[in-house]
């Protein structure tokens, strides 16, 4: 009796382990619904652009040189100052060449013994002349010879002042001043009182005493790769954001398209330059780096989807509109301007339609 109890049971638990098995691989082999998240389109602005790096730089930058060569004896400006067309900058002290020094002293002496030789002799002829003895042709050849060596007096003066000061009595403003030639902020003063400096001549540019610029009229200056240079003509917008200014954007027209590119780490870049739009509530300081997003198209207010949940087959583009909660049916649509990011809709598809995501 009792082992036919325990075979009983033991049937029993077989019977029930087989069952529990099946109902486990069953259960197993059932898999949730799919459930597909949805996008509704929506209304944005579209802009096509690409980017160009560069910084931002004055239109005018001049350097101002001295007109003659020697030691900077005064200065008169810092950078940061604001400056006038013909204001100081600085006072140059000339250094004479001594051999030059020499000959017009020289040069003064031998012009002021002839002077003293022709007036005793026009003295001498004055005389005569009044008193008859000699013709008037004569007396006016002597009175000739020293209005001349008057002026020869007077020349060899000024060479002399000019080789020791720079300039002479009567010229009005000193060359050993160096004024400004534009007026506008003087950026950089490079050099310091005691500095030598050398004029600009034939075989040197000269020493730059100052940098000064209108800082009121400011351009973009950058490159742009070769790839996009084809897309990008001149009178193009440009949306400028500084990395000095945070939040801010400033608005440029091109103006420059290099013809020449230059290879820059392997790669051909074309320099541009655009005008940019100021606003006097913020002051733009010169070599700011920027970065500038030209606008190759735009359309503003139009409805847009992302483009990931576009699909493509045989070229053309369709999605998958939302019917009900499992089904969604297949529409062509046709779009328009894209971002890289977002797409316009311009058939197809209407607001509020939900749109599947896919691979989500």
């Amino acid at each position: 009796m009792i082992k036919k109890i325990l075979k009983v049971l033991v049937f029993l638990i077989f019977i029930g382990a087989f069952v529990g098995t099946l109902y486990y691989l069953y259960m197993k082999s059932q898999t949730d619904p799919i459930v597909y998240q949805t996008q509704k389109p929506y209304i944005t602005n579209i802009i096509e652009k690409t980017v160009a790096t560069g910084s931002v730089v004055p239109r005018k930058e001049i350097e101002i040189k001295p007109k003659v060569s020697g030691i900077v004896s005064e200065l008169y400006v810092e950078a940061g100052d604001y400056v006038q067309k013909g204001d100081r900058i600085a006072r140059v002290k000339i250094i004479p060449n001594m051999v030059n020094l020499n000959s017009a002293e020289t040069r003064l002496s031998k012009a002021k013994l002839s002077l003293g030789d022709a007036q005793i002799q026009y003295d001498r002829k004055s005389l005569l002349f009044e008193k008859g003895v000699i013709s008037e042709n004569e007396y006016q050849q002597t009175k000739y010879a020293y209005q001349t060596s008057k002026e020869e007096v007077r020349a060899a003066e000024n060479n002399l002042q000019l080789i020791r000061e720079g300039a002479v009595k009567d010229a009005g403003n000193s060359n050993t001043i160096v004024e400004s030639t534009i007026s506008g902020t003087v950026l950089d003063v490079p050099v310091e009182e005691g500095f030598s400096v050398i004029e600009a001549n034939n075989f040197n540019a000269g020493t730059t005493v100052a940098t000064v610029a209108n800082m009121s009229d400011m351009i973009f200056k950058g490159k742009i790769d070769e790839s996009e240079v084809g897309k990008i003509k001149t009178g193009m917008p440009l949306i400028l954001s500084i990395g000095a200014i945070e939040n801010k954007f400033f608005s440029a027209e091109l103006q420059y398209i290099s013809p020449k590119g230059v290879k820059e780490n392997g790669a051909i870049q074309f320099e541009i330059k655009a005008d940019v739009k100021l606003d006097d509530s913020t002051f733009i300081r010169a070599g700011y780096s920027a970065n500038a997003d030209i606008v190759l198209k735009r359309a503003d207010s139009v409805m847009v989807i992302n483009e990931s949940l576009l699909q493509f087959e045989d070229g053309k583009a369709f999605i998958e509109i939302k019917v009900d909660s499992m089904k969604f049916e297949r529409r062509n649509i046709e779009t328009g301007l894209s971002d890289g990011i977002q797409v316009e809709v311009k058939k197809g598809v209407s607001m509020g339609e939900e749109i599947k995501v896919w691979n989500k």
